[in-house]
């Protein structure tokens, strides 16, 4: 079994991997570690012996690892008596309400630690709920006075005043949506479906890594989908005017591991695999790639930019993270060249360089329907990948619809503080409306 620090790791190699490497989000969560090469359940019930003395654990669970897999019995029957709550099937985007309902169940449990089983929806309402679990919170009312909401002209400003989190989790992620890596929560306001981005401490403290356990239970599509949105932590890094060094390196790495890694399952899953091994090392490639993607935004701050924060608002919409990158990336980055300055015109192209240096990608970007042009943008490639990966391309094809729904999204996207970080802040309804108008499909 491998354990550390989020450490970067410096080869394609996971093994390679030693505690002493330097912590890519350093200042962010240094006391989060990762672990892999147990069975999740085996690594689960080591750690809350070992490294957290726990006795009385409440786990959150997707209702598919509940009730299609036996992932959420493996867990229990590793964990035994030491599992006094289970609530399964948590609704998408993080409900305030919901997450109230579970405040009050942890506090009459009297719990002592979570584990999340699942996709990134439940890594966000864990946060939250240790958060809240920290601090007076009470009512829908109470995130707003109580805890540290992001809002656009506030990030240079903000601070974390809220209690911290004391109850320690551990996630055990199936997607590569990549939030168990950051401090922030989004959640959605129940009475408006209006999603904010929140300041949620450092409640994370172990990351369970288990490939076979993805390659066995997550559908290929959210993989590839949410694989897309690790992409696009890499893109919005390395193109923000606010980019350096270690922003690149880490950024252009990611890539390197995420985008061979998510075209090998895709191929996969073209091919007749049936009674054959599946590529689980395609897998923990892709999830170590994350950390690269997140150490690209957070080890040195570096804004994202349009596509997350457009993409925080489409989720209370119905649509996956994943999907809301595969959609948005391209037609930010075509939107950011239109208008922005020769800087990230620059910046776009180094990172379509790195794009079209990529072997995997160069054999995919030559297939059927998504043949490209010598000099293609960087909008182009990253469209390209989309389809080689089989994923949506339009607002219509995620369900959006319609003249109203697509003025509501512009409106609320205004609300995510990473709109006026964009390459090209954007602060208008009409900017948005304009960003949109390519993809309404």
């Amino acid at each position: 079994m491998e354990t550390y620090r989020l450490a970067v790791p410096t080869s394609q190699n996971p093994s390679t991997i030693q505690s002493n490497h330097p912590n890519p989000l350093e200042g962010t969560f240094n006391n989060t570690h990762i672990t892999y090469g147990l069975p999740f359940q085996e690594a689960a019930a080591k750690h809350l012996v070992s490294t957290f003395d726990a006795s009385r654990v409440y786990i959150l669970a997707s209702r598919t690892l509940a009730t299609r897999f036996s992932a959420l019995q493996d867990l229990k029957d590793a964990l035994g008596a030491k599992v006094v709550g289970v609530k399964i099937g948590l609704k998408a985007h993080t409900s305030w309400d919901e997450v109230l309902e579970m405040k009050q169940e942890c506090v009459e449990l009297n719990v002592d630690a979570i584990v999340t089983l699942g996709g990134g929806s439940l890594t966000d309402a864990a946060k939250l709920l240790t958060l809240v679990l920290a601090n007076e919170v009470h009512t829908p009312a109470d995130f707003r006075t109580t805890l540290n909401i992001l809002l656009p002209n506030q990030l240079s400003t903000a601070a974390f005043t809220a209690h911290p989190p004391q109850i320690p989790v551990i996630c055990i992620p199936t997607t590569l949506s990549g939030g168990e890596y950051t401090h922030i929560a989004g959640a959605t306001e129940d009475a408006t479906a209006s999603k904010y981005q929140f300041m949620a401490g450092h409640g994370i403290r172990l990351l369970i890594l288990d490939g076979a356990l993805c390659a066995r239970t997550t559908p290929v599509r959210l993989w590839l989908a949410s694989g897309f949105r690790a992409v696009d932590h890499c893109v919005e890094a390395f193109v923000s005017t606010l980019a350096n060094r270690v922003t690149e390196e880490h950024a252009v790495k990611g890539l390197r591991m995420i985008v061979p890694a998510l075209l090998r399952v895709k191929a996969e899953a073209a091919a007749d695999t049936e009674g054959k091994d599946v590529d689980v090392d395609a897998r923990v490639q892709a999830q170590l790639g994350v950390i690269e993607g997140v150490a690209a935004t957070l080890r040195v701050y570096t804004p994202i930019g349009a596509s997350h924060a457009i993409g925080h608002m489409l989720g209370p919409f119905g649509v996956s993270h994943g999907e809301t990158s595969a959609v948005l990336l391209p037609a930010v980055c075509a939107f950011n060249a239109k208008h922005g300055g020769d800087s990230v015109t620059q910046r776009q192209a180094a990172l379509a360089k790195v794009l079209r240096g990529i072997p995997e990608f160069k054999a995919a970007a030559a297939g059927p329907g998504v043949a490209l042009q010598e000099g293609a943008s960087l909008a182009e490639l990253l469209r390209a990948l989309t389809k080689a990966l089989g994923l949506p391309t339009t607002l219509k094809e995620v369900g959006i619809e319609g003249a109203e729904v697509v003025q509501k999204l512009a409106e609320q996207s205004l609300l995510d503080p990473w709109m006026l970080e964009n390459p090209v802040p954007i602060s208008t309804k009409e900017q948005v409306l304009e960003l949109l108008e390519p993809i309404v499909g």
